[in-house]
């Protein structure tokens, strides 16, 4: 690729680029506003704790194109890993150009059997939750050089 070409699609990623973070713990989300201020200062964060606020708030982005998040961050456990795991099928089943959104599933689980059915599900990775802020710093310098910076992410499309 030519460097005009990525410094173009580098562009394209960041317009209006706005991250939804679905994460019940306050702690964990102070960790992840930090390492993102650090490593994604172009991103807007948009948390919400609750799988309802999540589905609100993407309901009314619905029909607003500059409102859409390029990535959602999704916590497993809200505070049950059944309340994760339907919000998660709730938005699959919702209408594009929302069900089109990359999803990244964040938990503590490291079970072989949350990893698989988080992708059989459709998310686009599943991370577990990094133990320190450091690695919360590497995971977003690692997050913005791939969903940023590498990959070509489509535009918003509606269907009606």
């Amino acid at each position: 690729m030519k460097t005009n070409d990525a410094h173009s699609l580098i562009k394209a990623n960041f317009k209006l680029a706005k991250v939804l973070i679905v994460e019940d713990n306050d702690d964990h989300w102070i960790l992840i506003k930090q390492a993102m201020q650090q490593c994604l200062s172009e991103v807007t964060p948009v948390r919400v704790a609750t799988p309802e606020q999540a589905l609100t708030l993407l309901n009314e982005w619905h029909y607003q194109e500059w409102e859409i998040p390029k990535l959602i961050l999704l916590d497993l456990y809200l505070p049950t890993i059944q309340a994760g795991w339907e919000l998660l099928e709730q938005i699959k089943k919702m209408p594009s150009p929302l069900n089109q959104i990359r999803i990244v599933m964040l938990s503590s689980s490291e079970v072989p059997s949350d990893i698989l059915k988080a992708y059989q599900l459709g998310v686009s990775s599943y991370l577990v939750k990094p133990a320190s802020f450091a690695d919360w710093v590497t995971y977003f310098q690692e997050l913005r050089a791939y969903w940023w910076e590498t990959v070509s992410l489509p535009p918003t499309q509606y269907s009606f």
